[in-house]
């Protein structure tokens, strides 16, 4: 599979109770709410989106994937590279999404408390897994953002591409949601420590931010409520 050839802005589709939602910092109860997962997907890809980012919150949250069925009919709506996270916990979660029509699977809390299971993943489809390192406070924190890990993200980002990671997605919760910019030195130091492609997530609130992330050496931008908030358009950035 190629990943990114080009710096790509790819919107976020984050699921929770079976509608697109967006949280602030990644906390429970503060989500504003979007309507229906496939409607959002086919609007994204209408308007020029080559890859899709979905996330099952209830599945990060809870450690079991409750939007498969939302997953499963957007794959069947659209004709774009998928990469979906939340909840997925074993090697068979993986496969099975991946031969189900997922083009990346994205690993957080299992990649943490196993890394073996990048290897196991990534051995039987090569560049199908991408790592989620997010960053709260400076350390990576699991289980939906809300456990801390003592990890450093760099450390933690070299670790994981060495046994075979196909991609880094790097979010930096303390921006996360709230339109405020994005932090370009952290995206810069964790694209700088590895030879794999990190997309950057957390804070994108204006173009500038998107250009931001590609100058820090980001391969790709995942964009949420920035896009859903009309801040800009998703036309507009990739235009920019």
């Amino acid at each position: 599979m190629t990943q990114f050839s080009t710096f790509e802005v790819i919107p976020a589709v984050d699921m929770q109770d079976g509608e697109v939602v967006q949280l602030v910092q990644g906390e429970r109860g503060t989500e504003k709410r979007y309507g229906d997962p496939v409607e959002a997907a086919e609007r994204w890809v209408d308007a020029g989106a080559r890859t899709l980012h979905l996330v099952d919150l209830d599945g990060a949250f809870e450690g079991e994937r409750a939007n498969a069925a939302a997953v499963e009919a957007i794959v069947d709506a659209v004709d774009v590279p998928i990469q979906l996270g939340g909840g997925i916990r074993t090697v068979d979660d993986a496969a099975s999404l991946l031969d189900r029509g997922v083009d990346r699977v994205i690993l957080g809390t299992a990649a943490v408390e196993d890394p073996d299971i990048v290897a196991e993943i990534s051995e039987q489809y090569p560049e199908s897994v991408m790592v989620s390192l997010d960053a709260k406070g400076g350390e990576v924190v699991v289980s939906g953002w809300t456990e801390g890990t003592g990890l450093d993200p760099i450390d933690a980002a070299e670790r994981y591409a060495d046994l075979g990671a196909g991609a880094i997605l790097f979010t930096d919760v303390d921006v996360e949601g709230r339109l405020e910019g994005v932090r370009t030195d952290r995206i810069e130091r964790l694209a700088g420590a590895v030879d794999i492609p990190v997309v950057a997530s957390g804070g994108v609130a204006s173009l500038d931010d998107v250009r931001a992330c590609r100058e820090a050496g980001a391969a790709a931008v995942v964009v949420g409520t920035a896009l859903y908030e009309g801040a800009f358009t998703l036309e507009d950035a990739l235009d920019a």
